[in-house]
């Protein structure tokens, strides 16, 4: 059974961006590591290693930043709910989050628009990180998405499967 979104008013980020790209890429960006290695963390010139994503519910996703001086922040959480191009529901930790604690709960949501642009809305709640925490987080989901939008504004990645193209 489906969840429901978290209820508005939550403490967390709750981002929406519109990009030049069918859904279902947009979608693929978020769950083939190729891909998502490519934009998260990127316009910070932060290398990510170590990518895994069991894009299903239950599924563990984990990928590690690696910082110019070679310090390595990971990241990593557990798929709550994949709907195929649709949604996904994963919990969000990094090595801040208190031992045992299941971080935060992240909720993406795509619309294809139907005219290759696809409407993302970013949700993450839990109210772990307080007021400046979610300021820093929103600042770099924000250029995430960014690096995102250029990078799905280019040519599919060499041997991609290009999907949503040939609709009607």
């Amino acid at each position: 059974m489906a969840s429901d979104s978290p209820a508005p008013g939550a403490s967390g980020i709750d981002l929406s961006r519109v990009f030049d790209a069918p859904g279902e890429r947009v979608y693929e960006a978020w769950t083939e590591p190729e891909r998502f290695a490519g934009w998260f963390g990127a316009p910070l010139d932060v290398p990510v290693s170590g990518v895994l994503l069991d894009v299903r519910p239950g599924g563990a996703w984990h990928a590690t930043t690696v910082a110019p001086d070679g310090a390595e922040l990971p990241f990593w959480g557990e798929y709550q709910e994949v709907v195929p191009p649709r949604r996904l529901m994963f919990t969000l930790a990094d090595r801040s989050s208190d031992d045992g604690a299941e971080g935060e709960l992240v909720v993406v949501t795509f619309e294809d628009l139907g005219d290759g642009r696809t409407a993302m809305r970013f949700q993450q709640l839990g109210g772990n990180l307080g007021g400046e925490g979610y300021a820093r987080a929103e600042a770099g989901w924000s250029r995430f998405f960014d690096h995102l939008a250029d990078q799905l504004a280019g040519p599919p990645a060499p041997g991609a499967k290009v999907t949503g193209h040939d609709d009607n």
